[in-house]
């Protein structure tokens, strides 16, 4: 890890070496001098500097900054995220100038002012602070993009539900469109963005994910655009946005149904204008980034102007991807099981095992209310507590035995719900079904909350039932 705002000021003249760590000890944590430039390689295998002053001549009467140049180059090769500010004299701005064209960051003109060179450092501790993090997330990518190659299954299931789902994964992923996935929690959204990410031109590139569910309405701005020192209390240091962060690269935006209307209006405009303005700046930022949203709303919700904004969702659903609860596709489950059994063996260091047939039946035939996630836990936990030589349902500890004729828990819950018809009322299961989700919908003046409660069923079942009756 780097040292903290470590500093090193390569100059031959002691005067300016002096002048430097006086001036700058008192700002930064630490600050090494050199006149010897020939000594910069020794400093750099010791120390991560976040910044570098350099002078351009190191020769009594050289003025053309070929050694600065040299060195510079030497310094770059090194380190080619090294922060290097160049020193020169005045008369020397033109040949500064053509030291930034070769990789320089800024540079400082002799005899310097103070005021300026604490500046000029200071901006070059945030360039170095967003390029060590930007490097940062770039080695994760680059540690999850080898995983996913090394597990090319984690996407599994061959149902036609799914291979409509990778059909569209492998028409969309080379653009650089927005895509939605939509779909319950536990159904792999995730999942789904990576692989967008992993067979797009961008895949070498970040993958940031943040998930909106988990950032506080206060915090919101600061988490995606990013701030400066001091742009609010308690903004010691600035900080990178996800957003510039995952500048070049895809950013996954789950659960962004549960962002505010007055914050949407926020990201629109960004997405839009494609810029950033960090809090605390009033210079836009131009980002290229690629967006992947993820909600688990029923589309019809989101169709609700009051609960989400109609133009941001047609700039987050270029391209829309709609995963199936795993109730749906519970011919994928047995390959789904056997790889997590096999998987959980070796986390585990447990022998490999195989389902028997009960215990496969059960799994096939459960309701699976938390999807693949509910799945992958049951199967862990199996692995862990089996001691036969095969996984049993016992070992599985599902809530609900299977029985394809047998209601579900919400679909008894909700019948419980009803009054019992009289000989002349109409019987009709779905017309009856439908008619007591309106009734608690109005009377809770359309509370998803308060009217699965009165049905006594959960809110994804409600609305899951909503989208069944086009309510």
């Amino acid at each position: 890890m780097p040292d903290p705002h470590c500093i090193l000021i390569v100059d031959d003249d002691p005067d300016i070496l002096t002048a430097g760590r006086l001036l700058l000890s008192h700002h930064f944590g630490k600050v090494i001098c050199c006149s010897d430039p020939h000594q910069i390689p020794r400093y750099m295998a010791q120390h991560r500097f976040n910044a570098v002053l350099l002078d351009m001549n190191f020769s009594p009467g050289a003025r053309d900054g070929q050694a600065g140049f040299d060195w510079l180059n030497r310094i770059l090769a090194i380190d080619p995220e090294t922060v290097v500010v160049m020193i020169t004299a005045h008369g020397g701005v033109d040949t500064a100038v053509e030291a930034i064209r070769q990789g320089a960051t800024d540079f400082i003109a002799k005899p310097w002012q103070n005021e300026k060179v604490v500046a000029t450092l200071s901006a070059a501790m945030a360039l170095s602070d967003t390029r060590q993090e930007a490097a940062a997330l770039k080695r994760s990518n680059q540690r999850l993009l080898e995983a996913n190659r090394a597990d090319d299954s984690r996407m599994i299931g061959s149902s036609s539900a799914m291979q409509q789902v990778h059909s569209i994964i492998r028409k969309a992923a080379p653009t650089d469109a927005n895509v939605l996935i939509l779909g319950e929690n536990g159904t792999g959204k995730e999942l789904v963005a990576r692989q967008l990410h992993a067979q797009s031109t961008r895949a070498e590139a970040v993958f940031v994910s943040i998930d909106l569910g988990a950032v506080s309405e206060s915090l919101f701005e600061s988490e995606l655009f990013g701030h400066h020192k001091g742009a609010f209390t308690g903004a010691d240091k600035g900080r990178t946005g996800r957003l510039l962060a995952a500048d070049g690269g895809t950013l996954f935006l789950d659960e962004i149904g549960n962002i505010p209307l007055h914050l949407q209006v926020k990201l629109l405009t960004v997405l839009e204008q494609r810029q950033v303005i960090p809090l605390g700046s009033t210079e836009p930022i131009e980002l290229d980034v690629r967006v992947v949203a993820a909600t688990n709303l029923p589309r019809h919700s989101l169709g609700n102007e009051q609960l989400f904004r109609q133009d941001l969702l047609f700039r987050l659903n270029t391209v829309e991807i709609l995963l199936p609860p795993l109730r749906d596709r519970a011919e994928d489950i047995p390959e789904i099981a056997l790889h997590f059994a096999r998987q959980y063996a070796r986390k585990y260091r447990k022998p490999d095992k195989l389902f028997s047939a009960d215990a496969m039946h059960h799994a096939m035939h459960n309701h699976w209310p938390g999807n693949v996630r509910a799945l992958r836990h049951a199967v862990e936990r199996a692995v862990i507590l089996s001691e036969g030589e095969a996984l049993e349902s016992v070992d599985l500890q599902l809530d609900t035995l299977p029985d394809s004729n047998a209601a579900s828990p919400d679909d008894r819950s909700l019948s419980q719900a009803a009054p019992v018809p009289e000989p002349d009322q109409d019987l009709n299961l779905e017309r009856t079904e439908r008619q007591l989700v309106v009734t608690a919908l109005k009377r809770h003046q359309y509370n998803i909350s308060k009217a699965a409660a009165d049905l006594g069923i959960t809110r994804t079942s409600l609305y899951r039932r909503m989208d069944k009756h086009g309510l």
